[in-house]
């Protein structure tokens, strides 16, 4: 893989909805040959439903399934085998439903990609949402910092054999040290720059290459793309940082 084409992997589109299924098609089009993933949430699911998936995938796209799984063991391997047969690149759950619900989940997903010969999805587990920091964990009454909980929720998900995290790039290093080299990790929170976006709502934030470089094995941005007078050019942009921030990582 080039180097190029090696970073354009890592950078995951946050689809968000456009006024119907085919202006939101649109973005993937217009982005097919400059990110390497397109990220489905709750919004766009919830409009579109499966439907938005397999058109992405009908156009060559890879899709993260961004639902954040939280319930029963039972209830969310059941839905991670729907994931599965939908042929998502990867998707995640909550680390904080806990260790019998991520393990359920693992083998479920096995067994239906084995059964369905298809490749298994990357399973990622959230841990502390970038929305969040430390003040709001405290009125959560949770006596920790969002670094050590990051830290502590993807321990918990690697023992677990959950493939990799969703998590702050002020949590990657902690995590990094608890759970390896090959734990992939997926960075939310980004902005070119440093700066804030318009209606920002994310507390802990990097630059794309900062990202990288510091460890992240994938970056997910929206609207600094989206919001973008040309999204072309800022999602080549981000392109090019992420590359310098695996040449710094040498």
């Amino acid at each position: 893989m080039t180097p190029n084409r090696d970073a354009r992997s890592r950078l995951i589109f946050a689809l968000d909805m456009g006024d119907g299924i085919d202006e939101t098609l649109q973005w993937v089009e217009c982005l097919r040959d400059h990110v390497g993933v397109y990220k489905i949430g709750k919004e766009a699911f919830t409009h579109f439903g499966p439907e938005i998936v397999r058109r992405i995938q009908g156009l060559g796209g890879r899709v993260f399934l961004d639902l954040k799984f939280h319930d029963i063991p039972n209830t969310v391997a059941k839905a991670a085998e729907g994931a599965v047969k939908l042929g998502v690149a990867m998707f995640n759950l909550h680390a904080l439903g806990g260790r019998e619900m991520m393990e359920k989940t693992v083998q479920s997903v096995a067994r239906a990609a084995r059964e369905a010969g298809v490749e298994k999805p990357l399973v990622l587990a959230v841990t502390v949402l970038t929305s969040l920091n430390d003040g709001d964990l405290a009125d959560l009454g949770i006596p920790r910092t969002t670094r050590s909980l990051a830290a502590h929720l993807a321990a918990g998900a690697h023992r677990a054999g959950v493939g990799g995290v969703v998590a702050s790039p002020q949590d990657i290093h902690s995590i990094r040290k608890a759970c390896g080299p090959d734990f992939a990790i997926v960075t939310p929170g980004i902005r070119p720059g440093g700066g804030e976006v318009e209606k920002d709502d994310q507390k802990r934030i990097d630059t794309p290459r900062g990202a990288i470089r510091n460890g992240a094995d994938y970056i997910v941005v929206g609207r600094p793309i989206r919001l973008a007078k040309d999204p072309v050019e800022a999602a080549d942009r981000i392109v090019e940082e992420i590359a310098l921030g695996l040449a710094d990582r040498k």
